[in-house]
């Protein structure tokens, strides 16, 4: 997780290519909207699609949602094109895909620098191939130091069915581990890490159920395919409010005079540790931002 909390609970693709899903962007109640120029947009459409960049970032929604640009890979003929345009238009941050080692990263932040972008803009990376996955640890360790820009790691999760071979189930068991590998590495190097989409848009169900598991796998949030499956992503990996309790009654329980410099306290009949209370903290810091 970054140091200053921002919700991505739901993250919403959006091709910049469809003109009447990007004029729904301003009424979604999504925390952040990926404008897509890469696997949502034809390859006849792609260049057109680029051109459209600067109109949708100048009418961009007036209420706190985060924007992102997916660009083609930069190895691509429409990369670096895409990533000039996509930097002048000075979004959030821009979604690297087909990233498969650090240097595809850095790569990325020096041409961020060249250019001037503002410190403010960062880096996401899909992982979605075999290639990031065996080099996933370096890549989340750019996350430790600020120059890289990198804070979002996004599973690519169609790509690594597609590139590997493997049955894509229902519960996902062939997938599983590679998701939790994603989670150490993601929480070792600070970066927030979403959850690869659901392909079904209308089976709300089993995609409430994948959100409920990927909260508690460790993910931060999901990445989405149609505006119906913001609503479950939103409950999914936000705090419930039997969690919050418990972190406000640990948080006030060592705010007590007599708990003060303690580092360990017992709590409606449970040890609780100065970690415990560090949990809680980042907790409430999350209900509160989601709350705003």
């Amino acid at each position: 997780m970054t140091e200053t909390y921002r919700p991505r609970r739901s993250v919403l693709y959006v091709p910049a290519s469809n003109d009447k899903a990007l004029a729904k962007i301003s009424s979604l109640a999504c925390d952040a909207v990926i404008i897509d120029l890469e696997d949502a947009v034809a390859p006849a459409d792609k260049v057109s699609a680029r051109e459209k960049l600067a109109g949708i970032f100048a009418n961009r929604p007036g209420r706190r949602c985060e924007m992102v640009v997916r660009i083609n890979a930069r190895s691509s003929e429409w990369g670096a094109d895409d990533f000039l345009a996509a930097l002048r238009c000075e979004p959030d941050a821009i979604l690297l895909p087909k990233v498969d080692t650090p240097r595809d990263v850095l790569e990325a932040g020096d041409v961020l620098d060249d250019n001037f972008a503002p410190d403010e803009m960062k880096l996401w990376a899909m992982i979605e191939t075999p290639k990031a996955l065996l080099n996933i640890g370096p890549i989340a360790e750019l996350g430790r130091d600020p120059a890289s820009r990198l804070v979002c790691f996004v599973a690519g999760t169609n790509d690594l069915v597609k590139e590997t071979g493997i049955l894509a189930t229902p519960d996902r068991r062939y997938l599983t581990p590679w998701l939790m590998q994603m989670v150490l590495a993601a929480r070792a190097g600070g970066l927030d890490l979403l959850d690869g989409v659901f392909n079904d848009f209308r089976d709300l169900d089993a995609f409430a159920r994948e959100c409920t598991e990927a909260a508690a796998m460790g993910f931060d949030g999901k990445s989405l395919i149609h505006p119906a499956q913001i609503e479950a992503a939103n409950r999914a990996f936000a705090p419930s409010a039997e969690a919050v309790a418990e972190a406000r009654s640990v948080k006030d329980a060592f705010a007590l005079a007599e708990n003060a410099g303690k580092g360990v306290i017992a709590l409606n009949g449970k040890m609780v540790e100065r970690l415990h209370l560090a949990q809680a903290e980042k907790l409430l810091a999350k209900a509160a931002a989601i709350g705003a």
